[in-house]
């Protein structure tokens, strides 16, 4: 990891009188997994949101690959190289596994109704080639998922949709990867598989920088490089997991300062 492929400097938010993003200042490295910690309410969603053109900044700038993004529109920033999943679900349950996955990389495709009439050979071999890349992604994950492309979303498990969420952020080749919540409404082994998940991704694409919001700790503690933590949408501190899980005012922000403070005494 050298160097840093996002940049926010100053970064603000603020919904009326409601200051959700309060000058958020640090950067995410090349090639890192960065947790992006903090209790309900903190800012990190909403953080992901100004990322991603969502929402745009009151203040501040991010800069993305010497690129400032703050002002884009969702599908430019898509294209600059940024993509997410949603700690809800956005699939098309009704479509398929196949269809949920090209939504991803429908950018790529070539959807002009001269190309789809007339360059029928043209057509296939994008249809070919889809496939074959939706067939890699899911397999990837799970060689079974590989073999349900054509069924629904809806008939997979909790687990394969969370998988195909992260196909389909993964189709367009991103340099940077946000992931919200991804074992949410999952078991203790599926967010164990999950993880491992996420493990293998970055052994295949170790050019790829990962920031992920979990409230599960010890699935932060096993993947995360380095652990941003936020309260009140401001940042509290920055280390390696267990730095910041041992910082005074992390545990105050998590459990309460009378809590803490117990803790302390004890």
């Amino acid at each position: 990891m050298s160097g840093a492929i996002l940049v926010c400097d100053n970064v603000t938010m603020r919904f009326g009188g409601l200051v959700a993003l309060d000058g958020l200042s640090f950067d995410i490295r090349h090639g890192e997994v960065l947790g992006l910690l903090g209790p309900n309410g903190s800012g990190k969603t909403t953080f992901f949101n100004v990322v991603t053109g969502v929402y745009r900044a009151s203040a501040g700038s991010i800069d993305f690959e010497g690129r400032e993004i703050l002002g884009l529109s969702p599908q430019a920033v898509c294209r600059a190289g940024i993509t997410r999943t949603f700690q809800r679900s956005r699939l098309c349950l009704g479509l398929s596994v196949f269809d949920n996955i090209m939504i991803g990389h429908h950018r790529a495709l070539n959807h002009g109704l001269g190309f789809n009439l007339f360059r029928r050979k043209a057509l296939a071999r994008q249809v070919t080639e889809s496939r074959e890349l939706a067939h890699e992604l899911a397999s990837s994950f799970s060689p079974t998922l590989g073999r349900r492309l054509d069924e629904p979303a809806g008939a997979v498990s909790m687990i394969d949709r969370r998988r195909i969420e992260v196909c389909r952020a993964l189709v367009s080749r991103p340099r940077l990867l946000l992931l919200d919540e991804p074992s949410a409404g999952m078991t203790h082994e599926e967010c164990r598989q999950l993880m491992d998940d996420i493990l293998a991704v970055r052994e295949r694409m170790p050019g790829l920088s990962i920031v992920i919001i979990e409230h599960e700790m010890g699935m932060i503690e096993r993947i995360t490089d380095r652990c941003v933590v936020l309260n009140y949408g401001r940042k509290l501190c920055e280390g390696r997991y267990r730095e910041v899980a041992s910082d005074p005012e992390v545990q105050r922000a998590y459990l309460g300062a009378a809590l803490s403070e117990q803790r302390e005494a004890a």
